[in-house]
């Protein structure tokens, strides 16, 4: 019920209120209709009274009771018009006044019935908001959210039409993200937009922060002519603000004419609100994992180029114990079996095989094996065998990496110590001839017998 509607209810029970107050003071006080009632009465016993004790012989007697005729026809009327008029016509104003009572008692009654289902439905729209909000507040992802949130918009709210506008980067368009109906899914498809001005609803409400509503008649009717969305009478756009900031808009549309008030843009402003933080939530998660990501992908990358160049300066690369003793594994063996795990990074446990194959991993990435083979064929491995080289396999790799963060610790110290060894045999050196040879003299010490180092001054500008 708006506004108008409210007004109008209230001017019957206005208006018999000032006729309850008009019948009471028009009507005649009982109180003074008894007494002239009363006071008649008297008056006719009273002049009874008198004609018969003051009775002279019988022809006088006749022409007394004609004369008390005559006058009782007399006073009849005065009697009539003073007495007996005024009281029906009290009774008449009584019935009016009851009447009223009963047309205003039945009209708070129907006010009473239209406030108690006005507040019903409006407690259903509160409990459909919180409905909604509760099940998009659980969707993390932004691309799953946003379809998410029109279909629950349409079918709780029985909506012709439900679309989700963002704003793009410029914040000139608003452009349609998500939709509900099969008109909405063309628009999706050929990327429908629309420019934030006041030519359109989305527009209006993405420019000036404020719902606007399009009925099929009046001046926002051409609104509604969208040949996607052709069985379209009302249409409601709700901005979705953040704070001060608008990043898009709610755009509703149902099938009858009318179709929104006061109420419903109260209502869905806060369902608005709820969305559009939904939205900002989903994107700073969907950033931060991109970002996680990202930083994962990168660790990893450094974690396999480190592992590379570690396994590339180790002087033996894998181990074999044969039953008796423990030998150096042949290279070629072990890269294929490497190359061939570092593209599947599964596990080979085949219960009923000669060979069981475990990667070693670390942060994601396959830095070695670890391989069992039968010496007498094909063999049903127990789970106890699987989980023992499973547990074996991940401390392995723990202890691996640990080796090799000392070793790269270890590798960096010594060439501190090496860099600041020749720096400080260059900086003892007190003219050029003795500086030069000093840094090349230190340098093929540290770099070894097999290579050649040269220092050259450049002797003059190209």
């Amino acid at each position: 019920m708006n506004l108008s509607e409210r007004n109008s209810n209230s001017m019957p029970m206005d208006q018999t209120s000032e006729s309850i107050k008009s019948s009471g003071q028009k009507a005649l006080s009982p109180i003074r209709v008894f007494a002239i009632l009363v006071a008649s009465i008297f008056g006719i016993e009273l002049l009874i009274m008198v004609v018969f004790l003051l009775a002279p012989p019988l022809p006088d007697i006749v022409e007394t009771i004609v004369d008390a005729t005559t006058l009782t026809i007399l006073v009849a009327p005065i009697l009539y018009r003073f007495a007996i008029v005024p009281l029906f016509k009290y009774i008449a104003d009584l019935r009016r006044l009851t009447e009223n009572l009963e047309q205003l008692n039945n009209t708070l009654e129907r006010r009473v019935e239209e406030r108690t289902a006005l507040m019903e439905a409006r407690a259903a729209q509160l409990q459909t908001v919180s409905s909604v909000a509760r099940k998009i507040a659980s969707i993390q992802d932004l691309h799953t959210l946003l379809p998410e949130i029109a279909e629950l918009v349409a079918k709780q709210y029985n909506f012709y039409h439900s679309g989700i506008f963002l704003l793009d980067e410029s914040g000139e368009y608003a452009v349609l993200k998500a939709a509900n109906s099969k008109g909405g899914k063309i628009m999706l498809d050929r990327q429908h937009k629309l420019k934030a001005d006041t030519n359109s609803i989305v527009g209006y409400a993405t420019l000036r922060g404020e719902p606007r509503i399009a009925d099929n008649i009046g001046a926002d009717a051409a609104f509604l002519n969208n040949p996607e969305l052709p069985e379209t009478r009302s249409e409601m756009a709700l901005p979705l603000r953040l704070a001060d900031r608008v990043i898009g808009a709610l755009d509703v549309q149902s099938l009858k004419p009318n179709a929104f008030t006061n109420e419903d843009i109260a209502t869905l402003t806060t369902l608005a609100d709820q969305v559009a933080i939904a939205i900002e939530n989903a994107r700073l998660f969907t950033e931060a994992r991109q970002a996680l990501d990202e930083a994962e992908k990168s660790f990893e990358r450094y974690v396999k180029k480190d592992w590379v160049s570690f396994a590339t300066q180790a002087k033996n690369t894998g181990y074999l114990f044969d039953g008796n003793r423990t030998v150096p594994m042949d290279t070629k063996d072990k890269r294929e079996k490497v190359k061939s795990l570092s593209k599947t990074g599964r596990l080979s446990l085949e219960t009923g095989s000669p060979e069981l194959t475990v990667p070693i991993k670390f942060r994601g990435q396959t830095i070695g094996f670890l391989d069992v083979k039968s010496k007498s064929g094909i063999r049903q491995w127990t789970q106890d065998e699987i989980t023992l080289l499973e547990a074996a396999a991940e401390r392995a790799a723990f202890a691996l990496e640990n080796a090799r963060l000392v070793e790269n610790a270890q590798r960096r110290a010594s060439r501190e110590r090496s860099i600041g060894e020749i720096s400080a045999k260059i900086s003892a050196a007190s003219d050029v001839d003795a500086i030069m040879q000093a840094a090349v003299e230190e340098l093929g010490r540290r770099i070894g017998g097999t290579a050649e180092v040269s220092l050259e001054l450049e002797p003059e500008e190209q």
